[in-house]
């Protein structure tokens, strides 16, 4: 790959960045005495930065660029079309043509009776608008209802109320007091639970602290249940036989919104346009974002059921919120162009078709002392790292530290891959590369990641 000269050299780069760049989620003092990784082109499931290094990502940009990063041209042709034709107008009381087409696309995509689209630019304004939907649905209906539950751990974005929704309480800490109310209650990681304990009493387990922890809130109170199918912080968090048709159940049971979070899920990336449709969840509304467009446009959605839509459709009732750039013409040209590509490579399936070796060719990273636990679907996945395979003892929070943040993510990147090593639960490596990926793909990133962990475990 060559890079494409963006007017400034290798050198002003690094000296703009720091001066003018504010990135996020990140320690900007790790840039005082070390380049700034400054990224320029891509190609396939490659990367390549200013200085000419090449990284496989896998990560696929934040478990978003299903379709690769190869498509440039033909999405830029499709933006480039919607440019010339109406450049932007809003969703705000009109509708323009590519917000209805995609509206249909996605509602044809949406498992179960999903049939109503209400588009916004991002993930966290997703999230962000299933709740406020959720709270008024009920209101519509003559109810008080506004809490949310969610599950430990789980992450559901950044803005005040997805923050609050969020499990993760180092990330919620520094903007406390958050929007009142959210009850967090077990996820379900099964590595660390008791080695006798069958399927079916885990599935019990969790569904009787989910329907205790609304019975304790009041069930009255309680508007919505968000849940990722496969959990991703954490690390590719899978649920165990029955737990979604009972949480299913339990809802329906208190008169209660089940939302999928769907923004990682979404798209293919589970081996199904939707990870609902694989477990059967069948949710009352769906957030997504990341896939809609292959990370190529800033776009999100809630898909909602009829069901919750009626209420909004009599007299002066109105949904009552709204995001300007919602729904913006060339982001949904570009989420049209990206599905028609991910539909004409057979992109969904070719997930489902490698799942079986992309799991097989991981799985050789169990024979590492540091390695305890494989677990995901599709192309999403998650090792779990341990200090003693036979316990399952993990890390101090300032082992994680030392392992996670000053080895692994800078080695990773200096090999010339890009995945996560995260610590908001148990410490994982997080593996998530495009959908095009394939077995030379899976033996390059196994081979650098086993490089990498195996020189972890001697420093340990």
């Amino acid at each position: 790959m060559t890079a494409v000269s963006s007017g400034l050299s290798p050198a002003e780069l690094q000296q703009a960045a720091r001066d003018h760049l504010w990135l996020h989620f990140t320690r900007m003092s790790g840039y005082r005495d070390t380049e700034v990784p400054v990224i320029v082109r891509g190609e396939g499931c490659y990367l390549e930065d200013a200085n000419g290094k090449r990284y496989l990502d896998a990560l696929a940009g934040l478990f978003a660029v299903q379709i690769g990063y190869s498509y440039g041209e033909e999405v830029g042709e499709a933006a480039l079309a919607q440019y010339r034709e109406l450049p932007f107008y809003t969703n705000w009381s009109y509708a323009h043509p590519r917000a209805i087409e995609l509206a249909a696309e996605v509602a044809s995509l949406a498992p179960g009776d999903l049939n109503r689209v209400f588009f916004v630019s991002g993930g966290s304004e997703a999230v962000e608008s299933a709740w406020k939907l959720a709270r008024q649905f009920h209101q519509a209906k003559g109810e008080r209802r506004w809490k949310a539950v969610s599950r430990r751990t789980a992450y559901h974005g950044t803005t005040m109320g997805a923050l609050s929704i969020n499990g993760i309480a180092a990330l919620r800490a520094p903007f406390e007091p958050l929007v009142p109310d959210v009850v967090h209650v077990r996820n379900t990681c099964r590595y660390h639970r008791p080695a006798r304990e069958t399927e079916e009493e885990f599935t019990a387990f969790l569904l009787d602290d989910l329907e205790a922890a609304i019975v304790a809130e009041g069930p009255e109170t309680v508007a919505m249940v968000m849940m990722e199918p496969v959990q991703n912080a954490g690390g590719a968090l899978t649920a165990p036989e029955g737990y979604w048709q009972g949480v299913r159940e339990i809802c329906d049971r208190y008169g209660i919104l089940l939302c999928a979070d769907e923004v990682i899920t979404g798209f293919g990336r589970i081996g199904s346009w939707f990870a609902s449709e694989r477990y059967d969840i069948r949710p009352d509304l769906l957030t997504c974002a990341k896939g809609l467009s292959s990370a190529y446009a800033s776009i999100g959605a809630v898909v909602a059921s009829d069901r919750v839509m009626e209420p909004f459709l009599a007299g002066a009732a109105m949904y009552a919120h709204g995001i300007t750039f919602g729904g913006h013409p060339v982001q949904a040209a570009v989420a049209l162009k990206n599905i028609e590509i991910m539909k004409r490579e057979r992109i969904v399936e070719r997930v489902r078709e490698n799942e079986d070796a992309f799991r097989a060719t991981l799985s050789q990273l169990l024979d590492l002392p540091i390695v305890g636990d494989l677990r995901g679907a599709g192309y999403f996945w998650a090792l779990e790292l341990v200090k003693d395979k036979e316990t399952k003892a993990g890390f101090s929070d300032e082992e994680s530290e030392t392992l996670l943040r000053d080895f692994l993510s800078p080695r990773f990147f200096e090999k010339g891959l890009i995945c996560r090593a995260d610590d908001r639960g148990d410490p994982v490596v997080q593996i998530s590369p495009p959908l095009i990926a394939g077995q030379s793909e899976f033996d390059e990133l196994v081979g650098i990641l086993g490089d990498v962990l195996a020189e972890a475990w001697e420093r340990i």
